[in-house]
């Protein structure tokens, strides 16, 4: 019984060992291959490349197979693959090189907190080794390539170039107070006729506008008349002097004076005519009326030069000046523009609305900008001169500083102060802290303004870190 037992388990043995054999022993393939029975199961194929990337790293990369100029190939990038454009990592526990001394290790997350020997935070995520050289103390800050060409950073040289900067201003058309007349009678008057004027008609200057009968007026054209027909006085230019200055204080026109002289006839009624030319703003004439001194019969206006009064905002009063020019678009022609200079800027500012009023004198020939008409205008307070400026966008302001990176080269960047001046055309002048030539970054700016930010507050930290 105990040799059978014996027997069996032999038996089972040799067995083991032969299907060992088997399965270890190489298969021959019809292509005259050999694999291994545990690596017969043929492998997946590999996914498709969706690009191809320099095999250094670099950034250049192609949609098709490539090769680099020494004529490697470009390295295949599957689907799905985790690429990132970000310097590789370095390990924070593997131990520094011998040219580089770490100075201490920064929280991994941002968060202000350093520690002068290796760490981990409570996500059990090493601290990051800053090395010297890393922390520099000119205040700039180092970024990598990857992240500049992912953040899209741009640099722009500051450059000497003319400012034009541009003061925007509502505004309404006001008549040339100089140029408006009013025709009032100064003394009792009966209106004999009206001619067919009316408001808003264009009259000459000369064009009759009514026929009066005034006792003041014929009595003294008749004294007139009687001291050019005296013979005692006819020879003796000095008389008469005061009957004809009678009738010029009655505002007697001169046409009427003129015709007295010449026919020697005192004149029943006497023809009244427009003083100017321009448009009749105000008729209050009626034929038969009773006129008495002072009532105001027509009021004519001179439109052909019109004031533009402009209500500027108090912020940008310091950059006007008398004489700089101004266009003003009415907003009844939109696509016209009228042309003038600050002839007055007003001494006051309103209250209420902070605004001052600076006059523009217009030439308006064909009488199209009308009174009260709103008006836009735009006065030109740029100069014509050169000077440093930059893009708008490359300035971070802060409201009590303004600051600008300086394009050092190589990923750094220096945070500087600047003083600036004229705004206009997406460009702003710097006075002071920047040369023509110096690059300065004019795209994403703020992100690396935080990473300068970030920087400070944490070399804050190390200095005051126990070593």
């Amino acid at each position: 019984m105990k040799r059978s037992v014996q027997i069996a388990i032999a038996a089972a043995a040799i067995g083991a060992a032969v299907v060992a054999g088997i399965v270890a022993r190489p298969f021959i393939l019809s292509s005259g291959e050999t694999k291994h029975a545990h690596v017969v199961a043929q492998a997946e194929p590999a996914a498709a490349a969706i690009y191809y990337q320099d095999p250094d790293g670099k950034p250049f990369y192609s949609l098709t197979p490539k090769k680099t100029p020494d004529g490697r190939d470009y390295r295949a990038v599957p689907a799905g693959a985790d690429i990132s454009f970000d310097e590789p990592a370095t390990d924070a526990a593997a131990a520094p090189s011998a040219d580089r001394k770490i100075k201490y290790y920064r929280n991994p997350m941002g968060l202000p907190d350093v520690s002068p020997t290796p760490k981990k935070d409570s996500m059990g995520m090493d601290y990051i080794p800053v090395y010297e050289g890393e922390d520099s103390d000119d205040g700039s800050v180092k970024v990598s390539p990857g992240k500049i060409q992912r953040t899209g950073v741009k640099s722009e040289p500051a450059a000497l170039r003319p400012i034009r900067t541009v003061v925007r201003a509502p505004g309404a058309i006001q008549l040339d107070e100089r140029r408006v007349s009013v025709i009032a009678m100064r003394a009792e008057t009966y209106l004999q006729s009206v001619a067919d004027v009316t408001t808003g008609t264009f009259v000459k200057k000369g064009q009759p506008l009514m026929e009066i009968y005034s006792p003041a007026v014929s009595s003294a054209a008749a004294e007139y008349v009687t001291t050019l027909t005296s013979r005692t006085t006819a020879g003796e230019p000095s008389y008469g002097r005061g009957s004809r200055q009678r009738l010029m204080n009655l505002d007697v026109p001169d046409a009427v004076i003129t015709a007295i002289e010449r026919t020697r006839v005192v004149p029943v009624t006497v023809e009244w005519s427009a003083p100017r030319d321009g448009i009749v703003l105000e008729r209050n004439a009626v034929q038969g009326m009773r006129a008495q001194p002072g009532d105001v019969l027509f009021r004519v206006a001179d439109t052909s030069l019109v004031w533009a009064m402009i209500d500027v905002a108090e912020r940008d009063l310091g950059s006007l000046a008398v004489g700089q020019r101004v266009t003003v678009r009415a907003r009844s022609f939109p696509m016209r523009d009228f042309s003038g200079k600050i002839s007055v800027i007003y001494p006051q500012v309103n209250r209420e609305t902070r605004t001052a009023r600076v006059r523009v004198e217009l030439d308006n020939p064909d009488l199209a900008l009308l009174p009260d008409m709103y008006i836009d205008a735009d006065i030109d307070i740029g100069g014509s001169e050169p000077v440093v400026s930059v893009p708008d966008s490359s300035v971070l302001d802060t409201g009590s500083r303004q600051v600008v990176l300086v394009d050092k080269g190589e990923g750094r960047f220096e945070p500087r102060d600047v003083k600036v001046g004229r705004r206009g055309g997406g460009l702003i002048e710097i006075r002071s802290g920047l040369k023509d030539g110096e690059p300065v970054v004019v795209a994403a700016n703020f992100l690396i303004d935080a990473e300068s930010n970030l920087k400070a507050a944490l070399k804050g930290f190390a200095e005051g870190a126990p070593q």
